[in-house]
Parts: structure tokens; C-alpha cells; sequence
């Protein structure tokens, strides 16, 4: 269970293929606190640590995950937000994360708001997929990247976020442009009621 609040980047420094499987090795400053079969979020998908050697950890991606989000796009040098799991006894300073991501959605557009800046992301518009639990609300709660963050000008496809310049400084939204693909995770409070009104 992760909050969404990012800590810091992990750098990719290599990347194996291993038949339907992905091998992601990565360099940050917390390497040495990590223990093997810990969890850690990566652009919000939870992933296993299976490899400790010096500054560089491994983690693997399986095929399901590889389809459903961004991390089959990862070169090395690229910066990856990362997370640890929540402490129980710690404030939940973003919201309920489970680093399970739903799907991707592309940045189509950005724009300035005096000092911060507006992204709108958009994906495929699914029926009943939303009848599921899976869409945005106003003033509510989705994750990019791993990034809790409120919702703005939510559409059946479509939403905005508002970055202030810390998050850019702080998550690798400063790499997002027009055209990059972010992982998605869905506010697992609206699945669950969408879930129980399935069941009246």
C-alpha cells in the first residue's frame, strides 16, 4: 500500500530481457535500506526487489504489467518516481495508493498557470470499464505516475492536474511533454462503490 506522495527518482541504469519478462536495474540514494522482496512503487506500479548489489537494485516486470503500463518504455537514463510502502502509524498525506495500475493514458496538452502548470491526459473511453469504477471525478483523487494528485475538469476520457513547481522539481513530471504515456491508477474508493451497486 503506497500514499502517492513520491520520494525521490530512481535512475534506470540497465535493462534485461528475460523471455516475457523485463529486468529493470536501478540506482537511488536509498538503495542500501532496501531489503530483497521489499515492495517499492515505480511510476506507480508495485514491483519486488530481487536484487541488491551496491548503489543498484533489480526489480522484475512481468508480461501483465509490461501491457498495462508505461514501464516497457523505460531507456536507461530514464528517471523513474519512486516510493516505498506506507509506515501503518504515518499520515496519509496523499490518498489510498495500491500500485496497481489500471491502464495508460497520453498527455495531450499543457498549459501555464502562473507558475504551475495545467496537464490533460486522455485515454480510451470504456462504458463499462467506468461502470466499474474506473474514471476521474471532480475534486477527486487519481494517480499519474505514481503521483497522487485532485482531479480537474474531469470528461468520460479525459482530465486535467495541476503540477506546482515543487512536484515538477521533485517527480519526473519535468520530463512529461505532449505525446508521453503515463501509468494511471483509478481511486480504488469509487471501484468498490461502483462494485457494490453491481450487487443491488
Amino acid at each position: 500500500m503506497f500514499s502517492g506522495i513520491i520520494e525521490e527518482f530512481a535512475t534506470v541504469v540497465a535493462i534485461k530481457y528475460d523471455r516475457e519478462n523485463i529486468d529493470f536495474t536501478l540506482t537511488c540514494s536509498f538503495t542500501s535500506e532496501l531489503s530483497i522482496d521489499q515492495s517499492v512503487a515505480h511510476n506507480g506500479v508495485c514491483l519486488t526487489v530481487v536484487k541488491i548489489e551496491g548503489n543498484e537494485y533489480v526489480v522484475t516486470a512481468m508480461k501483465e504489467t509490461l501491457d498495462r503500463t508505461n514501464l516497457g518504455l523505460l531507456k536507461v537514463g530514464d528517471k523513474v518516481n519512486v516510493e516505498r510502502s506506507m509506515v501503518m502509524n504515518g499520515r496519509l498525506d496523499g490518498h489510498i495508493v495500491q500500485g496497481h495500475v489500471d491502464q495508460t493514458a497520453k498527455c495531450v496538452k499543457m498549459e501555464d498557470a502562473n507558475g504551475s502548470t495545467y496537464f490533460t491526459f486522455e485515454y480510451p473511453e470504456n462504458r463499462e470499464m467506468a461502470r466499474r469504477g474506473y474514471f476521474t471525478v471532480d475534486k477527486g483523487s487519481v494517480t499519474v505516475n505514481g503521483v497522487s494528485l485532485t482531479v480537474c475538469n474531469p470528461t468520460a476520457n479525459s482530465f486535467q492536474v495541476a503540477i506546482i513547481p515543487y512536484t515538477m522539481e521533485h517527480t519526473n513530471f519535468q520530463d512529461i511533454r505532449v505525446g508521453t504515456v503515463v501509468n494511471l491508477e483509478f481511486d480504488i474508493l469509487g471501484k468498490y462503490i461502483a462494485r457494490l451497486n453491481e450487487l443491488k
